[in-house]
């Protein structure tokens, strides 16, 4: 399981379907630098460690994560992508805050 989420791509995708069912071509499109071959292999990698679950409709593929199997490593999960989004947030705020002293001191520049 764990060698299944060393990939950043594949934590991705879990995070993309973490709150609800997905289909294989929302997943692609959500990762345009991805060809589906790609994204199909990552899928087969996280349906084999039991993190997601796949549903067939017709020729249609859906897959949703197993939050609810996945216990203390789910938890761990979400608080790692709540620690990012918050880090971004810094990081944003940060540049924002940068941009703005710079473009201060441009317009007072003689």
């Amino acid at each position: 399981m764990f060698e299944a989420l060393a990939a950043p791509r594949r934590r991705e995708i879990l995070k993309l379907v973490w709150d609800g069912e997905r289909s294989a071509g929302d997943i692609r499109r959500a990762h345009p630098d991805v060809t589906f071959g790609a994204i199909s292999q990552h899928l087969k990698v996280l349906e084999s460690a039991g993190l997601l679950t796949r549903r067939e409709e017709g020729r249609f593929r859906y897959y949703a994560a197993r939050r609810k199997d996945l216990g203390h490593l789910g938890k761990w999960l979400e608080t790692m992508w709540g620690e990012a989004l918050t880090d971004l947030k810094r990081h944003a705020e940060s540049e924002e805050k940068t941009g703005r002293r710079r473009r201060r001191r441009e317009r007072t520049k003689p």
